[in-house]
């Protein structure tokens, strides 16, 4: 059983601490594969997950249902989403003590919704996967890499929807991302990344991706990336992932405005090519842009000139970040310093 499976011999143990907050870690979805799907499955992604930011929920049993904090709204309806679909009662407080910033490509509905879920089936007695917890949330739609983030972290490539079945599509790797690594992410406070129907609209209007270029995004994933992920090789990694996000920038291009959908944030891509770097781009429908970086010290330097290159662009903020090597953190808390 892995560290984010709902383990009822924990709940059972922590009788007496009704208290439970959820850590659920943010993740950069780096594209799509296959978009025509003509083989039968459709879609397929590779994705990062970060050691920060991050969702944090604090839940336990209440008269009624509550929720405070950032995305209130957001974590009422996945209590009563997950509540009916579960049999479960919806008497619980919750309080959002940080949540992902809506809309930027960084999941933060799916990890929202799976840590309230998950703790509203702690809080209620059951043992239940992240997957299955998913699924009963409609998440997973097109990707599981939210849920893999959820599940164990790390750098995750899943296959793709298969025609017909509304599971969440299956994770086929999982691989450490390499701890002197490090990432670049790039926000624009001031924009929103497609979203609800917008999206959905854009995705079913997007032009023929021809069964070429999912071949080719499926060997830089399978052939280039993974390996030099396995290998430690920077150089090799940044290469595919800078290729995969330029040829899917320009298929997303009339739907998102250019191939990202910030130009604050394009502008500070152009300089950060400009520079020499190559594993560049945006996580799914931004605005948050991403840099993949080969060591902690050439993080500092390039987040410290960034900031001061960019720093007349109020809407523009940088972090610099590891990848997620773990999946969402569950702790117990007492009651009597929570209550």
């Amino acid at each position: 059983m892995n560290k984010t499976t709902l383990d009822l011999k924990a709940a059972n143990k922590q009788e007496e601490n009704r208290v439970v907050r959820i850590t659920a870690p943010g993740r950069l979805h780096l594209g799509f594969l296959d978009l025509a799907g003509t083989l039968g499955r459709r879609f397929g992604s590779l994705g990062i997950t970060l050691d920060r930011p991050a969702t944090v929920v604090r839940m336990r049993p209440a008269a009624r249902l509550t929720a405070t904090g950032p995305d209130a709204g957001r974590a009422v309806a996945a209590v009563e989403k997950a509540a009916r679909h579960f049999g479960l009662g919806t008497g619980v407080e919750v309080t959002v003590e940080a949540a992902l910033p809506p809309h930027s490509g960084l999941g933060s509905g799916t990890q929202l919704g799976l840590a309230v879920a998950t703790g509203l089936c702690l809080l209620g007695g059951l043992e239940l996967t992240p997957r299955e917890i998913g699924a009963a949330l409609g998440r997973g739609a097109r990707s599981s890499i939210g849920i893999g983030a959820f599940t164990e972290g790390g750098v995750i490539l899943d296959g793709g929807k298969k025609q017909g079945s509304n599971a969440p599509p299956p994770i086929l790797s999982r691989l450490p991302f390499p701890e002197d690594w490090r990432i670049l992410l790039v926000y624009d406070t001031d924009h929103q990344g497609l979203s609800g129907t917008a999206e959905s609209t854009a995705m079913e209007t997007l032009p023929v991706f021809a069964d070429t270029l999912a071949g080719h995004m499926a060997r830089l994933a399978v052939m280039v990336a993974l390996p030099a992920l396995a290998e430690a090789d920077v150089d090799y990694f940044s290469a595919a992932v800078g290729e995969m996000q330029r040829l899917l920038g320009e298929h997303y291009a009339d739907a998102q405005g250019g191939r990202y959908t910030s130009t604050s944030v394009a502008e500070v891509m152009d300089w950060l090519e400009s520079r020499g770097l190559r594993g560049l781009g945006q996580s799914s429908w931004g605005p948050t842009g991403f840099a993949i970086l080969g060591s902690p010290e050439d993080g500092e330097r390039i987040i410290s000139e960034a900031r001061t290159r960019f720093a007349g662009r109020p809407a523009l903020a940088f972090d610099c970040v590891r990848g997620g090597n773990a999946g969402a953190r569950i702790e117990w808390l007492a009651c009597v310093e929570q209550c």
